[in-house]
């Protein structure tokens, strides 16, 4: 009997509205609760990490055993992979094995490939387009110090191109709040990304002072990503004066948040104290990774 494929989460975009918002309903039941459903009982879930990870492998580990799965994580080069196997292939085989893929890689492209090689989920953990799980992480933890009601500015500081960005641009506008992205001409979001949103909603500016003026959520990510260090001192350069500092944050309202994927590079993108301040959440962000993508796994099962 031929399988039907399963649902994939390559983009924030692959749910509605309605199911983005159900998602981050169930990781605040799931933070309240004290016996977790073991909705991935008797699951093999495999993480494949091409890119190093800190918060996103163990996250991803302690969310799939608290639903009562089982996570196998593997390196690139651990799978036949780093030795010329197809992608399509890989895939094809480690659907025999388990019952959902996530998968941390540099190429978008090779997710969309996995997902139509593979019938089981595949889910994107991170590529070089987009990090959707680090979005409904950033999206809950907006909610849950703020409130999505109450929310009137959020503003994103630095490299408008790169895959935090673009998440958060399409997760904006899916649950029709408006963002400012706010970077030098040379970093500004794909127009891939841009094509897809409300231009009333998502507005690219690149002035600093002017873009986080009364702000109620400053949002900043790494100048230098993985396998972009050969462009380091240029980028240094380009965007120093996007720097999140105690400066610049006096135009922001007294009670804005700071939020940071992390890892932060200190003394680059934001300084100690603006990191360090009470207006930081970084922690409760990254600590709903975990929730987020139990409540992500708990919705492509259940």
């Amino acid at each position: 009997m031929q399988k039907l494929k399963t649902r994939d989460f390559l983009s924030i975009t692959d749910v509605s509205k309605n199911e983005l918002e159900n998602i981050l309903d169930i990781a605040k039941k799931f933070k309240k609760a004290k016996n977790i459903p073991q909705a991935l009982k008797g699951k093999n879930i495999i993480l494949i990490f091409q890119k190093p990870s800190t918060r996103t492998r163990v996250s991803f580990e302690v969310a799939i055993n608290k639903l009562g799965g089982n996570p196998i994580s593997l390196s690139w080069n651990e799978l036949q992979l780093g030795r010329g196997e197809t992608v399509e292939d890989t895939a094809k085989v480690l659907e025999r094995y388990g019952d959902c893929v996530v998968a941390r890689v540099f190429s978008h492209d090779d997710l969309v490939r996995m997902s139509k090689a593979a019938m089981v989920p595949v889910v994107n953990a991170l590529s070089d387009l987009e990090h959707p799980c680090q979005a409904l992480a950033d999206l809950l933890t907006i909610d849950e110090s703020i409130g999505f009601k109450k929310v009137e500015k959020i503003v994103y500081v630095g490299d408008g191109n790169n895959n935090v960005c673009h998440s958060l641009i399409l997760g904006c506008n899916l649950l029709k709040m408006p963002l400012t992205v706010c970077c030098p001409r040379e970093y500004t979001p794909k127009k891939e990304i841009i094509k897809k949103v409300d231009s009333d909603l998502i507005r690219v500016v690149n002035d600093p002072i002017e873009a986080v003026k009364n702000s109620d959520v400053i949002y900043t990510d790494v100048w230098v990503s993985m396998g972009m260090e050969c462009e380091k001192d240029e980028r240094i350069k380009n965007l120093s004066p996007f720097q999140i500092n105690k400066s610049l944050v006096k135009h922001a309202k007294k009670s804005f948040v700071f939020l940071h994927c992390l890892p932060a590079h200190r003394g680059q993108e934001v300084t100690d104290d603006v990191i360090d301040s009470k207006n930081s959440i970084v922690f409760d962000q990254a600590e709903n990774r975990m929730w987020t993508q139990m409540a992500l796994l708990y919705f492509l099962f259940k």
